[in-house]
Formats: structure tokens, C-alpha cells, sequence
């Protein structure tokens, strides 16, 4: 139960710093720099920390080979997905991040896992209501190349990512540096593009509570996978991200179509079911 709950408060906050991030970029306020480097300062900050405090920043020079491509990627996949949620409708953003998905199942499948047919049948159930979704909204699904991007670099960085971890860093140590490297590209890029000096944003109200909900959105995702299988924890966070985008762009952004993504929610949620298992 506590899993789940934390699932869904991972979710909620996201939610709500993702919406404030489109929101003001949409409105000027902001650059989309600065609003990455915000989503960013919270969670990074409290890995380094517990990583110092724990003392498990461990880091291995053999990792180097694959961490390196690794930051590059990550810089891309920070990019696109700040441009993603800043462009693209909330209920396109929920139903295309879930890609990701099926996409990770192809590369294990093609590194030569085992992949079970009621697995393959989820991936249908993912990949065909995005399409569906697609073509429907043809000619007005905003950002599509950075949705796209994001979908297929995600499962790249992901597998990185699992390997490095496995054979050669702590999480805290990798995550950290890849936070760190981001937090300074964002930061730079803020300052050089609009001469905006993203700290001070911290004394409004909006950008400091988008700032805290993006932070809470990482730790409760991340602690809630020690209360809870994964399978059951990733099948949260997809379905309530999905459910909660199309919500937040139906009610707050007043986007269309929400009858057509309600009905392919329900195939998607199916498909994750079935996928789920790859993560026990």
C-alpha cells in the first residue's frame, strides 16, 4: 500500500511542477533553460547529499566506456523532454512517454532475452493507441520530434544507465554526476541564450514550489520501490503519469480530444500490465 501511495504522490507532483514549467515557458516568464535547471536542483541536491552521508558515491574509471556516451545522452535526453513538456499537449506527453516501455523490451529482445508472447502482445498495446492517437490528432500533435526522441533516447540512457549500476557505480554516485552535469548545462545555457541567472527565480513562490515538487516527485518515486515489487510500482507511475497528464490538459489547458485518449488510456494501461513482469 505505502508502494502505491508513493507512486501516485510521485506522480501528482510531477504533475503539477511539469504544468507550472508549461505554464510560465508558455507565458514567457521563464526560459525553458531555467525550468530545467529547477526541475533539476531539488533531487540532484538530495542525492549528492545522501550519497556524502552514506558515503556511497562510488564511482569506477572502468565506467567510462559507457558513462561517457551516457552523459552525452543524457544532455540530449534532458533537452528534448524540457522542450517536450513545454511544447507538446499534457495528454500527448503521457501517452508517448510510455514508449519508453516497450521500446526497452525490444533492446533486451535483441540482446538476446527471453521475451514472453503475452509481452509482445503489450508492446502492441502501447505502440498501436500512440499511433491511433497519432493519426488521429494528424497535422496537430506539437513537438512530435521531441516526444519521439525522448521515447527512443529514454530506453537508450535507461540501459546505460542498468549497466553502469550493475557492473561499476553506485546509483547515488552515477546519478549524481549526471544531476550535476545537467544542473551546469542548464544553468549555462540559461545565462548564455537569455542572461537569466536561474537561483534568483527561487525567490518567487511559483518556481520555488515547482522547484520542491519536482524534488518530491524523485524521492517518492524512488522510495517507493522499497515498499513494493518494481512490477507494481512502474505500472503505477506509467498509468497514473498517463491519467494525470490527460487530466491536467483536459481541465487546465483545455485540450481536445480528451474522449479519444480516455478509451486508448484503457489499451495502454493493459499493456503495461503485461510488461510489468519485466521488471520483477
Amino acid at each position: 500500500m505505502w508502494g502505491i501511495l508513493l507512486a501516485l504522490a510521485s506522480t501528482a507532483f510531477e504533475e503539477v511542477s511539469d504544468a507550472i514549467g508549461k505554464k510560465q515557458v508558455g507565458d514567457r516568464v521563464v526560459s525553458f533553460y531555467t525550468f530545467g535547471f529547477l526541475t533539476l536542483l531539488f533531487s540532484t541536491t538530495f542525492l549528492v547529499a545522501t550519497g556524502l552521508f552514506r558515503g556511497s558515491l562510488i564511482f569506477s574509471v572502468d565506467s567510462l566506456p559507457t558513462f561517457v556516451p551516457r552523459v552525452v545522452l543524457e544532455i540530449l535526453q534532458a533537452y528534448v523532454t524540457v522542450r517536450a513538456i513545454t511544447l507538446a499537449d499534457r495528454g500527448d506527453f503521457g501517452f508517448f512517454r510510455t514508449l519508453t516501455i516497450p521500446i526497452l523490451l525490444g533492446i533486451d529482445f535483441f540482446l538476446g532475452y527471453t521475451v514472453a508472447p503475452l509481452q509482445m502482445v503489450g508492446m502492441a498495446l502501447i505502440f498501436l493507441p500512440v499511433f491511433a492517437l497519432a493519426i488521429n490528432e494528424f497535422g496537430e500533435v506539437k513537438g512530435l520530434r521531441y516526444l519521439l526522441i525522448a521515447s527512443v533516447n529514454g530506453a537508450i540512457t535507461i540501459s546505460l544507465f542498468k549497466y553502469d549500476i550493475t557492473h561499476f557505480n553506485s546509483i547515488e554516485a552515477e546519478q549524481s554526476i549526471i544531476g550535476l552535469v545537467l544542473l551546469v548545462y542548464f544553468f549555462a545555457m540559461a545565462r548564455r541564450t537569455t542572461g537569466e541567472n536561474p537561483f534568483r527565480f527561487l525567490r518567487k513562490r511559483i518556481f520555488a514550489f515547482q522547484t520542491f515538487a519536482s524534488g518530491v516527485s524523485a524521492i517518492a518515486g524512488t522510495f517507493a520501490y522499497a515498499f513494493a515489487p518494481a512490477s507494481i510500482i512502474v505500472a503505477t507511475l506509467r498509468s497514473s503519469a498517463v491519467l494525470a497528464a490527460m487530466l491536467t490538459g483536459k481541465f487546465y489547458f483545455r485540450e481536445k480530444h480528451f474522449l479519444v485518449r480516455a478509451v486508448l488510456f484503457t489499451l495502454v494501461l493493459a499493456g503495461l500490465v503485461l510488461l510489468v513482469p519485466m521488471y520483477r
